[in-house]
């Protein structure tokens, strides 16, 4: 067995390794391998695909003394041992711009469905509590001429830049560099970090997840933040502080929370669930079957260009 999968992929992966005669395992139970199982199936792999669920520490990788390459099915990769995987010549990749479009369609859609109250509305009909049309029923939000914020402007903060400024938003950004295409494109301005909290009434976040960005927006950062703004996460969640996230929401210093991720994973603290203008998803960024076909797609791509000595696609270092 030349490659070990962590998990059951779209089919166009296991044809890929099929037609280029690369003999794979896989670890068929829709849910994360087991670390001892792990452990015993990479022994002799020359390539392991791994997902964000895996940590690829020390341990991991001192197990597949063979190894030439990590192929991480996620744009992320904070789950691997970067430092060490590049001392033991080990070349690792993602899967950037497959999942672009679809994580921000979803952003869009949490914005939305923020901004209208969807979710309330829907509980309303459903507990069998709406009475009729109030004037004053469920005011929500237009979009035309608020500002937009968004908190790091890479690949997926600017498709949803975009979409955001189709709704006639004002886009302010802050990001290490700034994003000639993306002022060309929307009007949008770099600004500080102060600015962008203060004057925010959408704030997307798009920020990687590392040492520097974990708890990003934490108690002071939240607090700064309009008391009517929305506040949407589909990056990872731990670059949020929940417990400040919480505790924003109990002094109703905020409008609305849009979470598509989790700072612990798939365990949601329960507290986040009490409240009306929370709306909360299962991960689901990159959940269309074009996004995760072509994830898997240039996964298996990296994987039989670095065993066939070629030069992987996308090298994340």
């Amino acid at each position: 067995m030349k490659v070990f999968i962590t998990r059951e992929l779209p089919e166009i992966a296991f044809r890929l390794l099929k037609e280029n005669k690369i003999s794979f395992g896989y670890y068929k139970k829709d849910q994360p391998i087991p670390r001892k199982l792990l452990l015993e199936k990479i022994k002799n792999c020359e390539a392991l695909i791994s997902l964000l669920t895996e940590k690829i520490d020390k341990k991991v990788i001192d197990q597949m003394p063979g190894c030439k390459i990590i192929a991480n099915y996620a744009v992320g990769y904070n789950n691997i041992d970067i430092n060490y995987a590049k001392k033991k010549n080990i070349i690792v990749t993602n899967t950037p711009d497959v999942l672009t479009e679809s994580t921000a369609d979803l952003t869009m859609a949490l914005v939305l469905a923020c901004a209208r109250r969807l979710s309330e509305g829907e509980k309303l009909l459903k507990t069998k509590k709406f009475k009729g049309w109030k004037p004053k029923l469920l005011l929500g939000m237009e979009l035309k001429n608020k500002t937009f914020g968004i908190l790091g402007a890479g690949r997926i903060g600017s498709a949803v830049a975009r979409r955001a400024k189709s709704f006639g938003t004002n886009i302010i950004y802050v990001d290490s560099n700034r994003n000639q295409k993306l002022e060309k494109e929307t009007a949008a301005k770099k600004v500080s970090l102060n600015n962008l909290l203060e004057n925010s009434d959408i704030l997307s976040v798009h920020l990687p997840l590392n040492s520097q960005t974990h708890h990003y927006l934490n108690h002071n950062r939240l607090n700064q933040l309009k008391r009517n703004s929305i506040l949407i996460n589909t990056t990872r969640g731990e670059i949020i502080d929940e417990k400040a996230l919480i505790r924003l929401l109990e002094n109703n210093r905020i409008m609305a929370v849009g979470l598509d991720v989790f700072e612990n994973e798939p365990n949601i603290n329960s507290e986040l669930l009490k409240f009306q203008n929370v709306l909360v998803l299962p991960h689901l960024g990159s959940a269309t079957k074009e996004a995760r076909d072509g994830m898997a797609e240039l996964a298996v791509k990296n994987v039989i260009n670095v065993l066939k000595n070629k030069p992987a696609l996308t090298p994340v270092f």
